[in-house]
């Protein structure tokens, strides 16, 4: 996609490597800071995509195809690193910054507020961007999809975890104009998908 304008922030992303994986990178429009979301392939992709200094990477969640690129891109830029707490450990390099529900992360003057999402893994994470005049953004690793939530591997209880968490976490706050970023594929919004939840409840994944 084209970089979006949201606030004092620009959004934009890069498909990569064989499972369409999305990384995002978001710009503070004042500093120039940076922080990409899931160095997940192709590093030299990525870092054309960052196309200078890079401050922060943030992982959604530890699933490998998510962090394929992440020593490469750390390597090549001297970013920081965070990840969900109970997923850092699993990282292939260091975390220095652990998140927990409700932290905010800044990149420059654009805060991103942490969402954990339990189910898809223990501490997968949403990042949400929020716009004062237009439509907010929520960055939503695997754990939200056109379509459903997250593959939970046919584990009930967690795909119960995961849709309580997506459903208070998420759609309980979140505006339905509120555009969601997958980590793979399109892009869809709140209001979308909100009239099927109940549907996804019943299939039961």
């Amino acid at each position: 996609m084209n970089a979006i304008t949201t606030g004092p922030a620009l959004l934009d992303a890069v498909h990569v490597g064989p499972m369409d994986n999305v990384a995002y990178l978001v710009t503070c429009r004042r500093t120039g800071r940076r922080a990409l979301v899931d160095a997940a392939a192709e590093p030299a992709t990525l870092l054309d995509l960052v196309g200078g200094d890079l401050d922060l990477v943030v992982t959604t969640h530890r699933h490998h195809d998510h962090v394929g690129a992440l020593a490469a891109v750390v390597e090549a830029t001297g970013a920081r690193t965070a990840a969900g707490d109970a997923d850092a450990d699993h990282l292939p390099l260091p975390v220095q910054q652990r998140l927990h529900h409700g932290d905010v992360l800044h990149v420059g003057d654009v805060p991103l507020e942490v969402v954990h999402l339990r189910g898809h893994t223990p501490g997968s994470v949403a990042l949400v961007l929020c716009d004062p005049q237009g439509p907010d953004h929520v960055l939503t690793g695997d754990s939200l999809f056109p379509g459903g939530v997250g593959n939970t591997r046919g584990d009930a209880a967690a795909f119960a975890q995961l849709l309580d968490d997506v459903t208070a976490r998420l759609f309980d706050v979140l505006d339905d104009d509120t555009v969601v970023h997958p980590g793979h594929g399109a892009p869809t919004t709140i209001g979308a998908e909100r009239p099927a939840l109940p549907e996804w409840r019943a299939r039961g994944w």
